[in-house]
Parts: C-alpha cells; structure tokens; sequence
C-alpha cells in the first residue's frame, strides 16, 4: 500500500465526478433559456441513478469477476459491494488484494464517475424533448445492460480486452486507456438510437435554435478540461510516471483538437467562436482518452488535430442526415472516440502502423470500435424502444414550445418577468 497512490486515486476519482456536472454546464449553455434547468436534472440523474445502480450490482457486473461469456460478469459476486468492503472493530473498511497499491474500494469510487459521466453523454441529443421520470429508468437500464457489460468487455477481462478473444484471433492487444469505446463510443451509439427513436424537436431544421448562454458553455468545457486530468492521468492507477505523461498528452492533443476546430471554423465561417473553442477541446479530450499512454507528444498533437477538424466538419451532417443530436454528441464524442481508437492502431509505440509495428493493431482497434458500436445499438434500441412503447419518451408538443423546465421541473431558471417588474418599479 502506497498513500500517495490512495490519495492520487481518490483525487482523481473527485476529478472525473466534476465533470458530470461539467457535462450539465456544457449542455445546458447551450440549450434555450426554456430548457435549461432540464439539462442540469437529466445530468443529475445520471449521477443519483447511477449512484445507486453502481452500489447494488453495477460494480459486481462490471468489475467483481466471475466472467460470463467474455460479456459480463456475475451480478451476484459483488453484490451491494461485498466483494469489496469488510467490517473490522466496528468500522467498515476496503478488502484489498495482495500487492495492491492502494485500498480496492477507491476503484468502486473511480469507476463509479466513470459509468455517471458516459450516460450523462447522452442527454446533449435528447435536448428539450424528453420526460425525466423516462429518462431516469432509462440511465437504470443503460448502466445495468450496456455500460456495466461494456466495462467488463474491454476493462474487466471480458471479450473485448487487451487478453481477450478478439486480441488473441488478430494476435495483438487491443488498447483503450480511459474508455474511447467504453464511455465515448458507447456513449455516441446510444444517443443516435435514441434520437432516431424520439424524433425532431418542433422546429428543427426549420428555425434557429441557439445556445441561450454561451459562457455557461465556455466554464462546462473548462470543467470538463480540468476534470479530465483524472480522467486519464487516473487512468494510470497510480501516482506515477504515465500518470504524468497522460496529462501531458491530454493537454497537448486537447490544445491541438481546439486548434484545429478554430481554423476550421474560421475557413467555413469567417468566425473563431467561443462555442467552437468549447466544442474543440471536448473533441481533443474525446480523441486522446484512448491512447494517452501509449502515443508520442507530437502523435497527441496529430490525433488532436485530425479530430478537431474532422468533428468541426462532422457536427454538420445530422441537418443532411435528418437527426436531431441536439448538442453534438454523435459528431464530437462518436467521431472523436472512434478516431481516437482507430488512430491508435498508427501511433501506438512499438506496435502502431507508423511506429515499429504492423497492421494488426490497427485492425485489432477497429474491429474493437466496430463491435461496440454494434453491441451499444442493439442493447440501447431494446432498452429505448420498450420505453417508448410503455412510458413514452416525449413531452407533449405543448410542453416543448412553452418549455420542457415548467413542464417537467415546475421552475424557472430565469425570471424575466419579476426582473422586469422590478426594473419599472426601480424607474418609478
């Protein structure tokens, strides 16, 4: 036991907590002033749902061993956490393997964040629409059935590991650091199968629909920016030299991504805008999590760049396409953790295509993204389609133009109407 491995870890488990509420500002910016309130509830849902679900069987499906077809593992073993935690003179504490560098329970609290800021992903395309109570049970659903399994396939062992089946056909390890395919991709899948599920908001396509607060976006992008660093650096379970290198990279590729975005914008727009800032850094964040470990300081800077770009061009295409990803999620946290995880079959040291290797990392990491593609959108659209034919996933039309926060909170965030009264008595 090291405590500065304890303390790192329980650092960084606080870390990737804030970026929930990180996620809950980035989002709820920018939404219409109507919907904002909303946007911060589905995000605190994500936490409080997922809290829960977590402590009872989300860790033991996830993380608690007992391997169940390479997909997930035994719900029972960790039950409520008792794989883990132990009574000694009247206090509960952590049961620790041996040769473990720090207590196992900070890796329930570490891994827990992790489960909460992947659904939370989903509500930036659900924007505006969206019954709470729907989506409460959903984010029970999801964790249980599609992130838990996830987690167990690429990071407990399970099929889609570094020693699992998949890397042993192709004969090289798949790599994810800190959750390209688990938390972005899935993340990603889930919201496009959702949205194709629910439908347009009134107006979309048809009418501007902006962001009612753009520095609220600029701080969820800062706390997500922040937050990151226990993202990934935690990534490293230790307070250690790749720890150091992760944050390194994160802030290289995520310096390049905002970059990137910004000329991008500036050739198509005429613009650097401060959402595009906001959206850019995301992208780079989204890209590098896979890979912050294994890629050179100016491999961060090139993945950085490409997904800047490509995520500023890709964010068009849901008004070509016809779907309404309200904020983005499908062209930042889809495009940018699939490029992220296929990349590094190039830059991944010593076996990357472009540094010493072959093409079997490569293929490893792309048939790994092609697969939990698909296990995401075959889990979310049975989870998704029994809602919408049970509980319903709309609001009604009614409650959408005048305002999701009313319908569904009771409150408003602003009150435009009492200000304005006491501006005129303020005049008088």
């Amino acid at each position: 036991m090291d405590a500065g491995n304890a303390a790192w870890m329980l650092v960084s488990a606080s870390l990737v907590f804030l970026m929930t509420p990180g996620v809950a500002f980035f989002y709820g910016g920018m939404v219409r002033a109507k919907a904002v309130l909303n946007m911060l509830m589905l995000s605190t849902a994500a936490l409080v749902v997922t809290g829960v679900v977590w402590t009872f069987w989300g860790w033991s499906v996830a993380y608690a061993g007992n391997d169940i077809g390479g997909i997930f593992g035994d719900p029972g073993t960790g039950f409520l956490l008792r794989d883990v935690v132990t009574v000694q003179d009247g206090t509960y504490t952590s049961i620790d393997p041996t040769g473990s560098a720090y207590p196992h329970i900070i890796d329930v609290a570490f891994q827990v964040t992790f489960a909460m800021i992947t659904v939370a992903l989903i509500t930036g395309a659900i924007a505006e629409r969206v019954k709470f109570s729907t989506w409460m049970l959903f984010v029970a659903l999801w964790i249980t059935f599609d992130y838990a399994p996830m987690a167990h396939m690429v990071w407990g062992g399970g099929l889609l590991s570094g020693t699992g089946a998949i890397s042993q056909w192709i004969g090289a390890a798949a790599h994810d650091f800190a959750g390209g395919t688990v938390v972005h991709i899935n993340a990603a899948t889930a919201a496009l199968i959702v949205v194709l599920i629910i439908g347009k908001r009134k107006g979309f396509g048809k009418e501007p629909i902006k962001p009612h607060n753009v520095p609220f976006v600029m701080l969820g992008a800062f706390l997500l920016w922040f937050g990151w660093f226990g993202f990934n650096a935690g990534s490293a379970f230790g307070a250690n030299g790749t720890a150091g290198y992760a944050w390194v990279s994160t802030t290289a590729a995520t310096s390049a991504a905002c970059l990137g975005w910004l000329f991008t914008e500036r050739i198509r727009t005429g613009h650097f805008t401060a959402i595009g800032a906001a959206s850019g850094m995301v992208a780079g964040l989204v890209c590098i999590t896979p890979a912050a470990d294994v890629v050179s300081p100016l491999a961060a800077m090139i993945m950085g760049l490409i997904a800047g770009a490509l995520t500023c061009c890709a964010c068009s295409l849901k008004f070509k396409l016809g779907y309404d990803d309200s904020l983005d999620v499908v062209g930042v946290h889809g495009v940018g953790g699939f490029l992220g995880t296929v990349l590094l079959g190039f830059f991944m040291a010593g076996t990357g295509l472009f540094e010493g290797g072959d093409w079997r990392q490569l293929v490893v990491q792309f048939l790994v993204a092609l697969i939990a593609i698909a296990y995401s959108a075959i889990i979310t659209f049975i989870i998704a389609f029994i809602l919408e034919k049970t509980m319903g996933w709309r609001v009604t039309e009614h409650d959408e133009v005048m305002g999701i926060d009313m319908a569904d909170q009771g409150e408003r965030a602003y009150d435009f109407a009492g200000m304005s009264t006491a501006i005129l008595k303020e005049v008088k």
